[in-house]
Protein backbone atom coordinates (compact mmCIF):
# COMPACT_ATOMS: atom_id res chain seq x y z
CA UNK A 1 0.00 0.00 0.00
CA UNK A 2 2.91 2.55 0.70
CA UNK A 3 4.66 1.36 -2.13
CA UNK A 4 1.44 1.46 -4.50
CA UNK A 5 1.17 5.42 -2.51
CA UNK A 6 4.45 6.56 -3.59
CA UNK A 7 3.86 5.30 -7.18
CA UNK A 8 1.13 7.53 -7.57
CA UNK A 9 3.18 10.44 -6.19
CA UNK A 10 5.72 9.97 -8.93
CA UNK A 11 2.83 9.82 -11.05
CA UNK A 12 1.48 13.15 -9.86
CA UNK A 13 4.97 15.00 -9.83
CA UNK A 14 5.61 13.63 -13.45
CA UNK A 15 2.36 15.26 -14.62
CA UNK A 16 2.88 18.42 -12.38
CA UNK A 17 6.38 18.67 -14.62
CA UNK A 18 4.65 17.91 -17.59
CA UNK A 19 1.79 20.46 -17.27
CA UNK A 20 4.48 22.86 -15.70
CA UNK A 21 6.63 22.68 -19.04
CA UNK A 22 3.66 22.81 -21.21
CA UNK A 23 2.68 26.03 -19.84
CA UNK A 24 6.25 27.13 -19.81
CA UNK A 25 6.53 26.30 -23.39
CA UNK A 26 2.88 27.95 -24.56
CA UNK A 27 3.99 31.29 -22.65
CA UNK A 28 7.23 30.98 -23.95
CA UNK A 29 6.12 30.30 -27.60
CA UNK A 30 2.77 32.65 -27.89
CA UNK A 31 3.15 35.18 -25.30
CA UNK A 32 6.57 35.84 -25.06
CA UNK A 33 7.82 39.17 -27.25
CA UNK A 34 11.44 39.38 -28.26
CA UNK A 35 11.85 42.33 -26.45
CA UNK A 36 10.83 44.55 -23.41
CA UNK A 37 11.95 47.43 -25.11
CA UNK A 38 9.31 48.66 -28.24
CA UNK A 39 11.08 49.82 -31.09
CA UNK A 40 8.77 49.67 -34.09
CA UNK A 41 9.88 47.24 -37.46
CA UNK A 42 8.68 48.13 -41.06
CA UNK A 43 7.74 44.51 -42.77
CA UNK A 44 6.67 44.52 -45.82
CA UNK A 45 5.33 40.50 -46.63
CA UNK A 46 5.33 40.06 -50.73
CA UNK A 47 1.95 38.41 -52.57
CA UNK A 48 2.86 34.32 -52.29
CA UNK A 49 5.17 34.81 -49.97
CA UNK A 50 5.81 31.40 -48.07
CA UNK A 51 4.81 31.27 -44.04
CA UNK A 52 8.33 29.96 -43.70
CA UNK A 53 9.82 33.01 -45.40
CA UNK A 54 7.82 35.35 -43.83
CA UNK A 55 8.73 34.03 -40.22
CA UNK A 56 12.62 34.22 -40.99
CA UNK A 57 11.64 37.68 -42.33
CA UNK A 58 10.12 38.80 -38.74
CA UNK A 59 13.29 36.65 -37.29
CA UNK A 60 15.90 39.19 -39.16
CA UNK A 61 13.83 41.98 -38.09
CA UNK A 62 13.64 41.18 -34.44
CA UNK A 63 9.85 41.21 -34.54
CA UNK A 64 10.09 37.38 -33.12
CA UNK A 65 12.76 35.34 -31.19
CA UNK A 66 12.64 32.30 -33.27
CA UNK A 67 11.11 31.24 -36.62
CA UNK A 68 10.57 27.69 -36.20
CA UNK A 69 8.14 28.56 -32.80
CA UNK A 70 6.15 31.23 -34.84
CA UNK A 71 6.12 28.30 -37.74
CA UNK A 72 4.40 25.79 -34.42
CA UNK A 73 2.51 28.64 -33.33
CA UNK A 74 0.87 28.87 -36.78
CA UNK A 75 0.19 25.56 -37.50
CA UNK A 76 -1.67 25.36 -34.18
CA UNK A 77 -3.93 28.15 -35.05
CA UNK A 78 -4.22 27.74 -38.66
CA UNK A 79 -2.59 30.49 -39.98
CA UNK A 80 -0.08 28.72 -41.60
CA UNK A 81 -1.86 29.29 -45.10
CA UNK A 82 -3.96 32.27 -44.30
CA UNK A 83 -1.26 35.53 -43.82
CA UNK A 84 -2.13 38.44 -45.75
CA UNK A 85 0.29 40.25 -47.60
CA UNK A 86 1.25 43.97 -47.34
CA UNK A 87 3.23 46.56 -45.45
CA UNK A 88 2.83 45.81 -42.14
CA UNK A 89 4.16 48.01 -38.61
CA UNK A 90 4.81 45.41 -35.95
CA UNK A 91 6.67 46.53 -32.81
CA UNK A 92 9.15 44.67 -30.84
CA UNK A 93 7.37 44.25 -27.59
CA UNK A 94 4.74 42.18 -29.33
CA UNK A 95 4.05 38.64 -28.51
CA UNK A 96 4.27 35.64 -31.86
CA UNK A 97 0.43 35.46 -30.93
CA UNK A 98 -0.09 39.15 -31.78
CA UNK A 99 1.99 39.18 -34.58
CA UNK A 100 0.19 35.83 -35.70
CA UNK A 101 -3.57 38.04 -34.94
CA UNK A 102 -1.86 40.54 -37.68
CA UNK A 103 -1.03 38.92 -40.27
CA UNK A 104 -4.05 37.09 -40.44
CA UNK A 105 -6.63 39.88 -40.10
CA UNK A 106 -4.30 41.76 -42.73
CA UNK A 107 -3.74 44.48 -39.98
CA UNK A 108 -1.70 46.51 -42.93
CA UNK A 109 -0.03 49.99 -42.48
CA UNK A 110 -2.21 52.51 -43.68
CA UNK A 111 -0.99 55.56 -45.23
CA UNK A 112 -3.43 59.05 -44.56
CA UNK A 113 -2.96 61.40 -47.66
CA UNK A 114 -5.27 64.57 -47.66
CA UNK A 115 -6.03 65.43 -51.41
CA UNK A 116 -7.57 69.26 -50.86
CA UNK A 117 -10.54 70.34 -52.75
CA UNK A 118 -9.50 72.37 -56.29
CA UNK A 119 -6.99 70.13 -56.78
CA UNK A 120 -6.58 68.27 -60.42
CA UNK A 121 -5.39 65.08 -61.41
CA UNK A 122 -1.98 66.03 -61.57
CA UNK A 123 -1.95 67.12 -58.33
CA UNK A 124 -3.07 65.00 -56.91
CA UNK A 125 -0.61 62.98 -58.98
CA UNK A 126 1.97 64.36 -57.10
CA UNK A 127 0.53 64.28 -53.78
CA UNK A 128 0.39 60.25 -53.80
CA UNK A 129 3.59 59.90 -55.06
CA UNK A 130 5.26 62.26 -52.52
CA UNK A 131 3.44 59.73 -49.95
CA UNK A 132 5.51 56.85 -51.48
CA UNK A 133 2.19 55.17 -52.90
CA UNK A 134 1.71 55.57 -56.35
CA UNK A 135 4.27 57.39 -59.64
CA UNK A 136 2.61 60.43 -60.78
CA UNK A 137 2.92 59.33 -64.18
CA UNK A 138 1.23 55.92 -64.14
CA UNK A 139 -1.33 57.89 -61.61
CA UNK A 140 -1.84 60.34 -64.10
CA UNK A 141 -1.84 58.00 -67.17
CA UNK A 142 -5.16 56.06 -65.24
CA UNK A 143 -6.81 58.55 -64.23
CA UNK A 144 -7.04 60.21 -68.11
CA UNK A 145 -7.43 57.28 -69.87
CA UNK A 146 -11.10 57.09 -71.22
CA UNK A 147 -11.97 53.17 -71.66
CA UNK A 148 -11.13 53.34 -67.18
CA UNK A 149 -13.44 56.69 -67.06
CA UNK A 150 -16.06 54.81 -69.57
CA UNK A 151 -16.02 51.45 -67.05
CA UNK A 152 -16.49 53.43 -63.98
CA UNK A 153 -19.58 55.09 -65.50
CA UNK A 154 -17.80 58.73 -66.23
CA UNK A 155 -19.17 61.16 -68.19
CA UNK A 156 -16.50 62.48 -70.43
CA UNK A 157 -12.84 61.24 -71.94
CA UNK A 158 -10.64 61.56 -68.04
CA UNK A 159 -11.77 61.36 -64.88
CA UNK A 160 -10.82 65.10 -63.93
CA UNK A 161 -13.21 66.56 -61.58
CA UNK A 162 -14.28 62.95 -60.13
CA UNK A 163 -11.71 62.11 -57.97
CA UNK A 164 -13.12 63.06 -54.99
CA UNK A 165 -10.82 65.64 -52.18
CA UNK A 166 -10.83 64.40 -49.65
CA UNK A 167 -8.83 62.34 -46.61
CA UNK A 168 -7.82 58.97 -48.00
CA UNK A 169 -6.16 56.11 -45.61
CA UNK A 170 -4.11 53.81 -48.17
CA UNK A 171 -1.99 50.77 -48.20
CA UNK A 172 1.62 50.82 -50.02
CA UNK A 173 0.59 47.62 -52.86
CA UNK A 174 -2.64 49.04 -54.25
CA UNK A 175 -2.36 50.07 -58.01
CA UNK A 176 -3.59 53.17 -59.34
CA UNK A 177 -6.61 51.74 -60.76
CA UNK A 178 -7.75 50.91 -57.13
CA UNK A 179 -7.24 54.65 -55.51
CA UNK A 180 -8.93 56.05 -58.68
CA UNK A 181 -11.69 53.46 -58.05
CA UNK A 182 -12.37 54.57 -54.15
CA UNK A 183 -12.06 58.09 -55.23
CA UNK A 184 -14.66 58.00 -57.67
CA UNK A 185 -16.81 56.00 -55.26
CA UNK A 186 -16.73 58.73 -52.97
CA UNK A 187 -17.77 61.46 -55.01
CA UNK A 188 -20.40 59.41 -56.55
CA UNK A 189 -22.12 58.90 -52.87
CA UNK A 190 -21.11 62.81 -52.51
CA UNK A 191 -23.00 63.32 -55.67
CA UNK A 192 -26.16 61.40 -55.02
CA UNK A 193 -27.42 63.98 -52.07
CA UNK A 194 -27.19 65.89 -55.56
CA UNK A 195 -28.90 64.04 -58.53
CA UNK A 196 -32.63 64.63 -58.13
CA UNK A 197 -31.66 68.72 -57.94
CA UNK A 198 -29.94 68.45 -60.92
CA UNK A 199 -32.33 66.20 -62.58
CA UNK A 200 -35.04 69.16 -61.92
CA UNK A 201 -32.81 71.54 -62.90
CA UNK A 202 -31.63 69.83 -66.33
CA UNK A 203 -28.36 70.00 -65.52
CA UNK A 204 -26.46 66.58 -66.75
CA UNK A 205 -23.67 65.33 -63.89
CA UNK A 206 -20.97 66.92 -66.30
CA UNK A 207 -22.13 70.20 -66.86
CA UNK A 208 -22.79 70.50 -62.87
CA UNK A 209 -19.21 68.70 -62.16
CA UNK A 210 -17.31 71.22 -64.70
CA UNK A 211 -19.41 75.04 -63.37
CA UNK A 212 -18.42 73.18 -59.61
CA UNK A 213 -15.15 72.92 -60.60
CA UNK A 214 -14.39 76.58 -61.29
CA UNK A 215 -16.69 78.26 -58.87
CA UNK A 216 -14.19 75.97 -56.50
CA UNK A 217 -10.79 77.82 -57.96
CA UNK A 218 -12.65 80.90 -58.30
CA UNK A 219 -13.61 81.15 -54.53
CA UNK A 220 -11.44 82.41 -51.85
CA UNK A 221 -13.92 83.09 -49.07
CA UNK A 222 -16.34 80.53 -48.51
CA UNK A 223 -19.48 82.83 -47.61
CA UNK A 224 -18.60 84.18 -51.43
CA UNK A 225 -19.11 80.88 -52.68
CA UNK A 226 -23.13 81.43 -53.89
CA UNK A 227 -22.33 84.71 -55.07
CA UNK A 228 -20.02 83.58 -57.25
CA UNK A 229 -21.92 80.85 -58.72
CA UNK A 230 -24.47 83.49 -59.18
CA UNK A 231 -22.55 85.22 -61.58
CA UNK A 232 -21.47 82.49 -63.62
CA UNK A 233 -25.54 81.33 -64.00
CA UNK A 234 -26.18 85.33 -65.07
CA UNK A 235 -23.37 85.02 -67.63
CA UNK A 236 -24.24 81.79 -68.59
CA UNK A 237 -27.83 82.51 -69.00
CA UNK A 238 -27.49 86.17 -71.04
CA UNK A 239 -24.38 84.70 -73.30
CA UNK A 240 -21.73 86.80 -71.86
CA UNK A 241 -18.40 84.52 -71.79
CA UNK A 242 -17.45 83.29 -68.45
CA UNK A 243 -13.61 84.77 -68.58
CA UNK A 244 -12.51 82.89 -65.74
CA UNK A 245 -8.78 82.71 -65.26
CA UNK A 246 -8.29 79.24 -63.91
CA UNK A 247 -9.94 77.71 -67.09
CA UNK A 248 -7.34 79.41 -68.86
CA UNK A 249 -4.69 78.32 -66.35
CA UNK A 250 -5.35 74.77 -66.89
CA UNK A 251 -4.55 74.84 -70.47
CA UNK A 252 -0.81 76.19 -69.81
CA UNK A 253 1.62 73.68 -69.68
CA UNK A 254 4.09 74.64 -67.19
CA UNK A 255 1.87 77.70 -65.65
CA UNK A 256 4.57 79.72 -63.50
CA UNK A 257 2.01 81.69 -61.67
CA UNK A 258 1.54 84.91 -63.88
CA UNK A 259 -0.99 85.09 -66.48
CA UNK A 260 -0.13 87.36 -69.59
CA UNK A 261 -2.27 88.86 -72.34
CA UNK A 262 -1.05 86.02 -74.57
CA UNK A 263 -2.83 83.58 -72.50
CA UNK A 264 -6.37 85.09 -72.61
CA UNK A 265 -6.20 84.93 -76.41
CA UNK A 266 -4.55 81.67 -77.09
CA UNK A 267 -6.80 78.66 -78.74
CA UNK A 268 -7.95 75.95 -76.18
CA UNK A 269 -11.75 74.87 -75.66
CA UNK A 270 -10.54 75.45 -72.14
CA UNK A 271 -10.25 79.07 -72.30
CA UNK A 272 -13.66 81.07 -71.78
CA UNK A 273 -11.98 84.44 -72.55
CA UNK A 274 -12.29 83.02 -76.05
CA UNK A 275 -15.29 80.64 -76.21
CA UNK A 276 -18.78 80.74 -75.38
CA UNK A 277 -20.23 78.75 -72.06
CA UNK A 278 -18.49 75.87 -69.64
CA UNK A 279 -15.53 74.02 -71.23
CA UNK A 280 -15.71 70.54 -72.10
CA UNK A 281 -14.61 69.66 -68.73
CA UNK A 282 -13.68 70.05 -65.38
CA UNK A 283 -10.62 71.89 -64.50
CA UNK A 284 -10.40 70.47 -61.00
CA UNK A 285 -12.03 68.47 -58.52
CA UNK A 286 -14.55 70.36 -56.35
CA UNK A 287 -15.80 69.51 -52.98
CA UNK A 288 -19.30 69.01 -51.70
CA UNK A 289 -20.25 72.93 -50.88
CA UNK A 290 -18.63 73.97 -54.93
CA UNK A 291 -21.13 71.00 -55.89
CA UNK A 292 -24.14 72.68 -53.81
CA UNK A 293 -23.42 75.95 -55.10
CA UNK A 294 -23.01 75.24 -58.73
CA UNK A 295 -26.75 74.00 -58.12
CA UNK A 296 -27.95 76.42 -55.61
CA UNK A 297 -26.65 80.11 -56.93
CA UNK A 298 -27.45 83.05 -55.03
CA UNK A 299 -30.10 85.12 -56.73
CA UNK A 300 -28.56 88.40 -57.44
CA UNK A 301 -27.78 90.93 -60.53
CA UNK A 302 -23.82 90.69 -60.27
CA UNK A 303 -22.27 89.66 -63.53
CA UNK A 304 -18.31 90.69 -62.37
CA UNK A 305 -16.17 90.36 -59.95
CA UNK A 306 -12.54 90.84 -59.10
CA UNK A 307 -10.65 89.90 -56.39
CA UNK A 308 -9.53 92.96 -53.81
CA UNK A 309 -5.94 90.51 -53.11
CA UNK A 310 -7.18 89.22 -49.37
CA UNK A 311 -9.20 86.14 -50.62
CA UNK A 312 -12.61 87.92 -51.13
CA UNK A 313 -13.62 89.59 -54.37
CA UNK A 314 -15.54 93.10 -55.28
CA UNK A 315 -19.02 92.14 -57.40
CA UNK A 316 -20.34 94.94 -59.87
CA UNK A 317 -23.21 94.94 -61.63
CA UNK A 318 -21.84 96.59 -64.89
CA UNK A 319 -18.83 96.63 -66.97
CA UNK A 320 -18.33 100.70 -66.04
CA UNK A 321 -18.70 99.30 -61.71
CA UNK A 322 -16.32 96.47 -62.99
CA UNK A 323 -13.44 98.24 -64.88
CA UNK A 324 -13.54 100.99 -61.82
CA UNK A 325 -13.28 98.21 -59.46
CA UNK A 326 -10.62 96.89 -61.24
CA UNK A 327 -8.70 99.86 -61.25
CA UNK A 328 -8.37 100.56 -57.83
CA UNK A 329 -7.60 97.07 -56.82
CA UNK A 330 -4.80 96.70 -59.19
CA UNK A 331 -3.54 100.39 -57.68
CA UNK A 332 -3.34 98.72 -54.87
CA UNK A 333 -1.61 95.93 -56.20
CA UNK A 334 1.00 98.19 -57.82
CA UNK A 335 1.37 100.17 -54.70
CA UNK A 336 1.61 97.44 -52.99
CA UNK A 337 4.82 96.36 -55.10
CA UNK A 338 6.38 99.43 -54.97
CA UNK A 339 6.10 99.28 -51.15
CA UNK A 340 8.41 95.62 -51.52
CA UNK A 341 10.66 96.99 -54.08
CA UNK A 342 11.80 100.08 -51.84
CA UNK A 343 11.92 97.74 -48.31
CA UNK A 344 14.15 95.29 -51.07
CA UNK A 345 16.72 98.28 -51.62
CA UNK A 346 16.42 99.93 -48.19
CA UNK A 347 17.47 96.58 -47.02
CA UNK A 348 20.65 96.42 -49.57
CA UNK A 349 21.76 99.59 -48.20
Amino acid sequence: MYAMGKKFEKIALFLAIGVLLAVTHFYVTFLTPPSSERAVRTVHIERGMSFRLVAETLEREGVVRDADTLGFAARIFGAYTRVKAGEYEFTTDMTPFEVLDALVKGRIKKYSVTLPEGYNVKEMATTLEAAGLVEAEVFTARATDPELAASLGVEGPTLEGYLFPDTYEFTKGLSADEMISRMVSKFRNVYSEFEDEAREKNMSMRKVVTLASIIEKETGAPSERELIAGVFHNRLRQGIRLQSDPTVIYSIPGFDGKIRKSHLSMKSPYNTYVNYGLPPGPIASPGRDSIAAALRPARTDYLYFVSKNDGTHQFSRTLVEHNRAVDEFQRQVRVSRSGVKKAEAVARD
